[in-house]
C-alpha cells in the first residue's frame, strides 16, 4: 500500500434491508410489518431483518427463536434467492449506465468508482441520488450511498444515513471525519477487534491514529499496516469489476444435533452434491477442501485438505470429507456441518517478483463532491 493516497470518487450503494424489503415489496400485506427472512424452525437462523423488526433488537445471524421472544409478532418468510439475484440484476444495470467500474460485493451492495463515468457529471454526490432514485423508480427499493475518496471512506459512510440517505465525505473532511469515527465504526474492525483495542485505549479514530506502524503491528498482526493507514484516509484499492471468485461452499443446520457418524454421512452426501452443483454451475474446480462443524455448543471447528490437482466432482468432494470427519473424534454432537472447496482455478498465477519494483505514482484530483 502506498503511504500517498490516491484520491477518486467512489461511491458505495447499499440496499436498505434488501432481503425483507423484496418480500415486503412483493407481498404488499407485510409492509410496514416485523418480519424476518430465513429464521423458521425451532433452529432456524435470520437471514436478514426489517427495520420495523430490528426496532426490537431482532438481526440477521439471530436465533429464529430468541427473535420471537424479543419480537413476538415477528413474521417468518421464506428466502427466495432466484428472485433477489433478479432484482440485483435490474439494480447493476442502473449502475452500468453511469460506470463499468462496479465492484458487486454482494447481491445488494456496490463500488461504483465515478471519478470519470458515462454520464459526464462532474458531481458525485449528483450521480449518487440520481442512481437512487433510479432505484426507487424502477425497482421499487430504497438504497443508501456513501461517497468519498476511496472504498474504505465511502462504506463506513453509507451507514451513516440508513436508511434511505446518503452521506458525502468530501476530501477536506475525510481526516477530521475520521478522527472522530467511533472504532467500530471502521470498516475491518471486528467486535472481538473493537474489544482489544478498547482494553488498549482505543476509543476513536484519533486514539488509533496516535499509535505508530510498530505497536500496531506487534499487538494487531497483519491488520496492523492496514489500521494505520486508513485511520490517515490511505486506502488505494481500486474499484475491481471482475472480483474473482475465490471459494464456494454449501452448509446445512440440522434441526436436531447428530452424534452418529452415520448420520452425518448421510448429511455430507447432500452438501457434497450441492458443493459440485454449484461448482458445474460456474464453470470452476478446486484443490482444497473444508470440512466446516459447529458443535451443539456452537464451537467451530475447520478440517482441510488440499489435492494435487483440480477436481469438481460431488464423488471425490464427498470422500475428502469424510476423511476429514473421520481424522479427529467429535468434541460434542454436531448442529451444522459444510463443505468449502478453495484454491479455485480461477485464481491468478502470482508474477514472478522482479528485481526493480516502479516507485508508487500520488494522484491529486480536483473533485466536486
Amino acid at each position: 500500500m502506498s503511504n500517498a493516497p490516491i484520491n477518486r470518487k467512489i461511491i458505495h450503494v447499499d440496499m436498505d434491508a434488501f432481503y425483507a424489503s423484496v418480500a415486503q415489496m412483493d407481498n404488499p400485506e407485510l409492509r410496514g410489518k416485523a418480519i424476518a427472512v430465513g429464521g423458521g424452525g425451532a433452529r432456524g437462523v435470520i437471514s436478514a431483518a426489517s427495520y420495523e423488526a430490528r426496532k426490537f433488537g431482532v438481526k440477521s445471524a439471530m436465533s429464529g427463536r430468541l427473535a420471537i421472544k424479543l419480537c413476538p409478532e415477528l413474521i417468518f418468510v421464506r428466502t427466495d434467492f432466484d428472485r433477489y439475484k433478479e432484482i440485483s440484476n435490474r439494480i447493476r444495470k442502473i449502475f452500468f449506465d453511469y460506470t463499468d467500474l462496479v465492484e458487486p460485493l454482494s447481491l445488494d451492495e456496490a463500488y461504483l468508482d465515478v471519478t470519470e463515468n458515462k454520464k459526464g457529471l462532474p458531481s458525485a454526490t449528483l450521480i449518487a441520488q440520481e442512481i437512487r432514485q433510479r432505484i426507487f423508480n424502477e425497482v421499487g427499493l430504497t438504497a443508501s450511498a456513501g461517497i468519498s475518496i476511496n472504498k474504505f471512506i465511502a462504506k463506513v459512510a453509507s451507514d451513516i444515513n440508513k436508511p434511505n440517505g446518503q452521506k458525502t465525505i468530501n476530501p477536506e473532511d475525510v481526516i477530521q471525519f475520521l478522527e472522530d469515527l467511533d472504532i467500530r465504526k471502521f470498516y475491518g474492525v471486528g467486535k472481538v477487534t473493537a474489544e482489544k483495542m478498547y482494553q488498549k485505549g482505543i476509543f476513536t479514530g484519533k486514539d488509533l491514529k496516535s499509535k505508530t506502524l510498530e505497536y500496531l503491528d506487534e499487538n494487531f498482526g497483519k491488520s496492523g499496516r492496514y489500521y494505520y493507514h486508513v485511520v490517515r484516509g490511505i486506502h488505494n484499492s481500486e474499484v475491481k469489476p471482475n472480483r474473482i471468485r475465490k471459494s464456494l461452499a454449501a452448509e446445512r443446520t440440522f434441526s436436531e444435533n447428530l452424534s452418529s457418524e452415520i448420520f452425518m454421512l448421510e448429511k455430507l452426501e447432500h452438501i457434497a452434491e450441492e458443493v459440485s452443483k454449484r461448482l458445474s454451475k460456474s464453470k470452476v474446480s478446486g484443490k482444497t477442501i473444508t470440512l466446516k462443524i459447529k458443535y451443539s455448543d456452537f464451537t467451530l471447528q475447520t478440517r482441510s485438505k488440499t489435492l494435487p490437482y483440480y477436481m469438481s466432482e460431488k464423488a471425490i468432494i464427498l470422500e475428502t470429507a469424510k476423511d476429514l470427519l473421520y481424522q479427529d473424534k467429535m468434541n460434542n454432537s454436531v448442529r451444522l456441518l459444510g463443505i468449502s472447496l478453495s484454491n479455485l482455478n480461477t485464481e491468478p498465477k502470482k508474477p514472478k517478483a522482479k528485481l526493480e519494483e516502479k516507485k508508487s505514482v500520488s494522484v491529486q484530483l480536483k473533485f466536486e463532491f
